[in-house]
């Protein structure tokens, strides 16, 4: 097992940090282009919003994919693949001849975006040392955030430079050159053990997971904070870009520049969870997400911003602390634990225009905003449930631990409950 800080683990952390980066990069490439294509192709918001929302729904079916065959085949080779076909399917969006081609090739190329997440963080599980993942989880995440700083920023400027294609095509040559460096630096897997790809077997793994309410509450919780947050910035670009504004995609992207605030919250989640309980930190993450959000009421431009960069800090601290729980809590089929959070986390976004449209239509931007309010009640309520069974589980485990027989009599399983405390939760 890999330790926290070593050689290996920088350089296994790096490897899965830059697939992460070009993952993201690719897939929110088109978000500050959301308007132009609005405006191109004279089509709907909701139509718009699809090139993002099919996408995130399709990169959420392929988690049910990805996941339970990297149990059994692996997961650095599924990892490389998908990554080095993303970048190809990003060069070809560049000649796409309508919206229609377009949307259909964001939808295969969303498929093969979910192959890196989905196993990222049971890569990490089987490999790294308990503190090990703990950490490289948060850096993990903060390079999520950079990836999509990236994809927004670049995609604004070229497109302003040289059109949408140019957006495309830029991306794609990237990522290919990073798939490279990518596939030199991703260590071979040592403590990975194969599991024979059974469809009952990971039907079963997959209602498994379900069925415990810990993990359960983890899915709910990252699903609809994500749904929220993406799709509120979404349909900011339309409030931004009409007047008072009048902001075009150069500086619609560089809005999503307040998402280094999510890189600074995922960065620190690791050294939180040493201080703070997990479902503490999921509620603290969500209450800072809604107040960022609030701020965004006001008509000044700089207090937007604030605004939204404590609701990044705030969204991507409750995400790692979430995706996290859910790799510690898995007691089987990391893979597939794993990817079920996904599965959640993305449905969610896929699934927020069809949520939040009907507030923008009735109150525009305020309405969305008490759309997305009532969600994220919903979400503090889960951390809070998550919060109170910890605390019911520790105190089993304490009067388990103070029993003299079991002591006595079974001092392997009392090691064993004292090393994981949080393994029945």
């Amino acid at each position: 097992m890999i330790d926290a800080y070593s050689r290996a683990w920088w350089r296994a952390t790096l490897a899965l940090c830059l697939g992460s980066f070009l993952v993201f990069l690719n897939l929110y490439v088109v978000q500050p282009l959301l308007p132009e294509l609005h405006q191109a192709h004279g089509i709907s918001t909701l139509a718009a919003n699809l090139v993002m929302s099919l996408a995130t729904l399709s990169l959420a079916a392929a988690l049910l994919v990805f996941g339970p065959l990297s149990d059994a085949i692996g997961r650095g080779g599924i990892m490389r693949v998908t990554l080095l076909a993303a970048g190809g399917l990003s060069l070809a969006l560049a000649w796409a001849p309508n919206f229609e081609v377009l949307l259909a090739v964001r939808v295969l190329q969303g498929f093969v975006l979910g192959g890196l997440p989905a196993v990222a963080i049971a890569w990490m599980g089987d490999e790294f040392e308990r503190s090990a993942m703990l950490s490289a989880v948060g850096v993990y995440i903060a390079a999520n955030t950079l990836g999509g700083i990236a994809g927004r920023v670049i995609g604004g400027w070229a497109a302003e430079a040289g059109g949408i294609s140019a957006s495309f095509l830029l991306v794609g040559g990237f990522t290919l050159v990073g798939v490279g460096l990518f596939w030199w630096l991703l260590p071979s897997a040592r403590g990975f053990t194969p599991r024979r790809f059974r469809l009952g077997e990971a039907l079963s793994d997959l209602f498994g997971h379900l069925r415990q309410p810990a993990l359960r509450s983890a899915y709910l919780l990252g699903g609809l904070n994500f749904l929220v947050f993406i799709n509120l910035y979404s349909y900011l670009t339309f409030r931004l870009a009409a007047e008072p504004f009048s902001l075009d995609a150069r500086w619609l992207g560089l809005l999503f520049l307040t998402y280094l605030g999510g890189t600074l919250g995922s960065s620190l989640s690791g050294r939180l969870a040493r201080r703070v309980s997990p479902p503490t930190c999921m509620a603290l993450g969500t209450l800072l997400l809604a107040v960022g959000m609030s701020l965004t009421l006001v008509t000044t431009l700089p207090v937007i911003l604030a605004g939204l960069t404590l609701a990044a800090f705030g969204f991507f601290l409750a995400h790692s602390m979430a995706s996290g729980w859910v790799g510690r809590q898995a007691r089987r089929a990391r893979g597939s634990a794993s990817a079920l959070y996904l599965v959640f986390y993305y449905l969610g976004a896929s699934l927020g225009g069809l949520w939040l449209e009907p507030f923008w239509r009735a109150a525009g931007w305020s309405g969305a905003l008490l759309g997305g309010g009532l969600l994220l009640i919903v979400t503090l309520t889960l951390a809070w449930r998550l919060r109170l069974g910890e605390r019911r589980q520790a105190g089993v485990d304490a009067e388990v631990q103070g029993m003299p027989c079991a002591s006595a009599s079974s001092p392997q399983i009392s090691s064993s409950r004292s090393a994981r405390p949080q393994a029945d939760l």
